[in-house]
């Protein structure tokens, strides 16, 4: 392969050989498409790699990596490559899976470039996975000629995160038996706790939990370094325990799972011993999450009612598969599209206008191969494939429902759940879960919460629901939570109650 410029050495060192990202267009004379040759430095990782390696291009973002899958104007490529050695090249080119389109179709301008090479070594995101390999943004002119080769090479690594604790934040990693036996390698369920400042005035006391779920990404590591103590419910003052349940293949949301392994009993057998070992806890546990978090505290309600005192479950991921952000997954027959052939959306504006489609996150999520919403989604919900990963729901090109896989989904269905099996949980569980909602939600969420509510007015339930204006990130007003807490604060009350 012939080139019309020669290649720009690196500057060496006796002590030292710095690597960086170096990009110079070139025409090849028999290239018929656009493409990058990416490599990684010795001084990241002296082992072959094997695995995906991700391009990010973006004309807006100036750290392209950074930003969620499939809801902004970034596109991807990736390609799999074997036992590739430090130093050597990798192609990126119209071969590669990409979204939103081949590379040689991309829009021509400016973009900034990124790469990363996926070593899959525990964390959820690709592009913060710690171990994961990666390159500086560089800025490029994609322009019609489409004989242009590109140069990308990495020479980072994303470090692993560390805990700082403070008198009032500390980290509780609790080794599970569970976890490590089912992934066949040492694994932690771990949280940020938070201590009320009456924990250290008033040293004889014993305080209630609050479990707090993160929503999909959350990180307990934001309270690293923290030097603010507990807030209390309403006036009461707790132990918050704050959960991620992040996991290579995305949110955990603690349920036990074909693909994830058993997270919820990991928690409430494992974890939760430990906590009550090291602090003083009274023995009053309760719940609380948004989104992803409030599917997994209204699951974990409801499938350990005897464990847990009370839940406020915020705005929750569909809690009735009849209604999957507007999809019924038990009679409709696509994700992607409706019954009149318009595209679903995955996600809106004010509850209405379109922001992104199904078929769009689904692409994106193609290469983006893990980690990411409608992956972890399979993760959590589907059966282990013959190919050692989570079944999906639908076909990732036509976007058609896997009767199949549904038939395994359905486990997961909290409205299906509690109708089936109402007579038994009754007595534990009645009067323990509120769930509220935006009415303009983004993700449709709010469809889901009235056909639950409707279900269990059916059965005399009380349980709480409650609709508030605004949408999935506005509906926190000072009212909202007000009224969660307080919600909150009876159940412990009514618990405080029975135990004396």
């Amino acid at each position: 392969m012939k080139y019309l410029r020669p290649f720009i050495s690196f500057n060496f060192t006796m002590k030292k050989i710095l690597f960086s990202i170096f990009l110079l267009p070139l025409v090849v004379f028999n290239s018929f498409s656009q493409q990058f040759e990416v490599g990684y430095a010795t001084a990241a990782s002296d082992q072959p790699f094997t695995g995906y390696v991700i391009l990010y291009m973006s004309k807006d973002s100036k750290i392209p990596k950074s930003g969620m899958i499939g809801f902004g104007s970034t596109a991807y490529f990736s390609v799999y490559v074997k036992n590739l050695k430090p130093g050597a090249t990798v192609k990126i080119d119209d071969k590669a899976t990409s979204y939103p389109v081949a590379l040689s179709d991309l829009e021509r301008g400016e973009y900034y470039a990124q790469i990363v090479w996926d070593k899959n070594l525990g964390g959820r995101s690709i592009a913060e996975s710690p171990g994961n390999i990666y390159s500086d943004p560089v800025k490029l002119t994609v322009d019609k000629n489409t004989k242009t080769n590109y140069h990308l090479f990495a020479d980072k690594v994303i470090p692993v995160s560390e805990f700082k604790e403070t008198q009032f934040v500390k980290e509780l990693k609790a080794p599970s038996a569970l976890l490590s036996k089912f992934h066949g390698k040492p694994v932690t369920v771990d949280a940020a706790v938070i201590l009320p400042k009456e924990y250290f005035t008033e040293t004889n006391r014993k305080f209630p939990v609050l479990f707090k779920v993160s929503g999909f990404g959350g990180d307990y590591h934001r309270y690293s370094g923290s030097v603010t103590p507990g807030s209390p419910i309403d006036t009461i003052p707790v132990i918050t325990v704050y959960l991620d349940g992040n996991c290579p293949l995305g949110h955990s949301v603690y349920a036990n799972s074909d693909n994830n392994g058993p997270w919820g009993d990991a928690l409430t057998t494992e974890l939760i011993p430990q906590l009550e070992k090291q602090y003083r806890c009274n023995g009053a546990k309760l719940l609380t999450g948004h989104s992803s978090g409030g599917w997994t505290v209204a699951w974990l309600q409801t499938h350990y009612p005897k464990v847990f005192d009370g839940c406020w479950s915020s705005s929750p991921d569909p809690v009735d598969f009849r209604s999957f952000q507007k999809i019924n997954l038990y009679t409709d027959k696509s994700m992607f599209y409706g019954k009149d052939s318009t595209l679903n959306n995955v996600a809106t504006i004010a509850g209405f206008f379109p922001w992104v489609t199904m078929k769009n996150i689904y692409k994106a999520e193609q290469v983006i191969y893990r980690g990411e919403q409608m992956h972890s989604f399979n993760a959590v919900f589907s059966k282990k494939g013959s190919d050692g990963w989570p079944q999906s729901i639908c076909n990732s090109v036509t976007g058609e429902i896997d009767t199949a896989v549904v038939s395994h989904w359905k486990n997961y269905d909290i409205s299906l759940y509690l109708r089936t099996n109402w007579a038994q949980l009754k007595p534990d569980l009645d009067g323990k879960l509120r769930i509220s909602v935006g009415r303009q939600d983004n993700f449709l969420l709010n469809y889901a919460v009235t056909m639950l509510e409707g279900e269990m007015k059916k059965l005399n339930s009380t349980f709480q629901f409650a609709y508030y204006p605004g949408d999935h990130f506005t509906v926190s007003s000072p009212e909202y939570m007000k009224d969660g807490n307080q919600f909150l604060a009876l159940k412990y009350k009514e618990w405080l109650a029975k135990t004396k």
